[in-house]
């Protein structure tokens, strides 16, 4: 009987651009923090309803930052409510729903919160959770994945 080799882990930096297919997000620059257990992405206007005996979130996300203008209205059942300490060590109550993740071509799903991540300088964390056993992360790089093109400027 022979050995199965395991696969050698696949290295991530500290942020990459990652997509959210099931709610229609192309792109959003992920910090990836090992520190935090819960991943976690940037959501307004969330509203709860009820339908078939189930939970649905509708939100909206601003995926790129420090653009406003671009919206991707999104819908998903609520898996559960889960209280979320931040580092700053302040408690928040945030709907957890379960969606597909694309990173680096792999696809898996991960439970993501809901929460308003204006203030914070990314759209998106990535938790241990949503990355254990996957990847290794390289601390000292970005974007393994490479960049999206950049939008030329256009003179008026």
């Amino acid at each position: 009987m022979s050995k199965l080799k395991k696969r050698p882990p696949i290295v991530i930096g500290w942020r990459e651009w990652i997509e959210l297919p099931n709610l229609g997000i192309p792109r959003v620059k992920a910090k990836i923090d090992t520190g935090a257990r819960s991943s976690s992405i940037h959501a307004l206007d969330i509203k709860l309803s009820e339908s078939a005996g189930k939970t649905f979130v509708d939100f909206r996300v601003h995926p790129l930052q420090r653009n406003a203008h671009e919206t991707v209205r999104c819908r998903a059942e609520v898996l559960e409510y889960r209280l979320i300490r931040s580092s700053s060590g302040h408690a928040q109550k945030r709907p957890v729903i379960v969606t597909d993740i694309r990173v680096l071509g792999e696809t898996w799903p991960i439970e993501l919160t809901l929460a308003n991540r204006d203030e914070m300088g990314f759209r998106m964390l990535l938790g241990r959770e949503a990355i254990r056993k996957r990847f290794m992360v390289d601390c000292g790089k970005s974007f393994y994945g490479g960049q999206p093109p950049r939008k030329k400027k256009t003179k008026t």
